[in-house]
This record gives C-alpha cells, structure tokens and sequence, in this order.
C-alpha cells in the first residue's frame, strides 16, 4: 500500500510584534468535541504526478473558498502522520479574515449503521493563534511544522 500524501499552506502573520498561524478545526461529529489534537493545517491529497506546492494552492481554496495567499512561500519540508500520510507544507505570509472562511463538505453515514448519510464541513472552523496554542491544537506530526516555521522566521 502505497502512502498518502497531502501538501498545505501554513499561513502566517505578525500581531502586536508577536507571530500568529491560521489552523484548521477538523470538520464531522468524530471531532466535534475534540480541541487537543483535533486541528491541522489546510492541507489536502494529491496525486504523486500533481506538483505539490500547486497541490496545496489548490487544497487551500478548496478548503477555505478564498483564494491561496500570494507572495514567497517558504518551504517547511515533510512530516509523516500516525496513520502513515506523509505532508509537504509551506508556509506563506497573509491576513486572512477567520470568520468569512468556508470549506468545502463531506458526506457521511452518521450515526453509524443508521442508514442516514448526514453533509458536514470538512473544517468547522478557522482561527489565528500563537505558536503555544497551536502546539496543543495541532495533529501531534505538524507541530514539526510550526517548529520549522519559527526557525525559519527567527
């Protein structure tokens, strides 16, 4: 079996002198309660053939419905997940408004076995933090990201 593979877009900004990320509340009833753990970057498959930093581009409009950040993106390598998946992230400099962001939707038996196929958001919500709280929000494989990230920026 061949592993998955994602690639995203970390964007980032300064506040007040203090730096900020935008992350991703993963969407559907399995993580509705959950905070720990329970958000990623915007990040979506691609083929092995699609290039990958236009692969993210892509995934993040679909994801968000706004158009990808322009501007240098600054590489921030590959992680590879619990399950196996391996992301390919970049980072790139933007101010986004959280709120008017809108992802795209999944359906879904729910509950289990009932036979009802239920629509949710693949992301429920986004939001702005600073490193220290995304370090706890973050699947445990992309707080290598934001370390990367900060080494980056200095």
């Amino acid at each position: 079996m061949v592993a998955r593979t994602s690639a995203g877009l970390l964007p980032y900004r300064r506040r007040d002198g203090r730096l900020e990320v935008l992350i991703a509340h993963m969407g559907g009833p399995l993580w509705a309660r959950r905070e720990e753990a329970a958000w990623t970057i915007v990040k979506g498959e691609h083929a092995e053939d699609e290039e990958a930093l236009e692969a993210a581009r892509r995934e993040f409009e679909e994801e968000t419905g706004a158009a990808p950040p322009d501007g240098p993106a600054l590489e921030l390598g590959e992680v590879r997940q619990s399950g196996g998946k391996r992301v390919r992230a970049w980072a790139v400099e933007a101010d986004l408004d959280a709120a008017s962001l809108r992802s795209n939707t999944f359906e879904l038996e729910w509950p289990p076995r009932s036979g009802r196929v239920q629509e949710f958001p693949e992301v429920d919500r986004f939001e702005w933090c600073e490193p220290a709280v995304a370090r706890r929000r973050l699947v445990r494989a992309q707080v290598e990201l934001l370390d990367r990230l900060e080494g980056l920026l200095g």
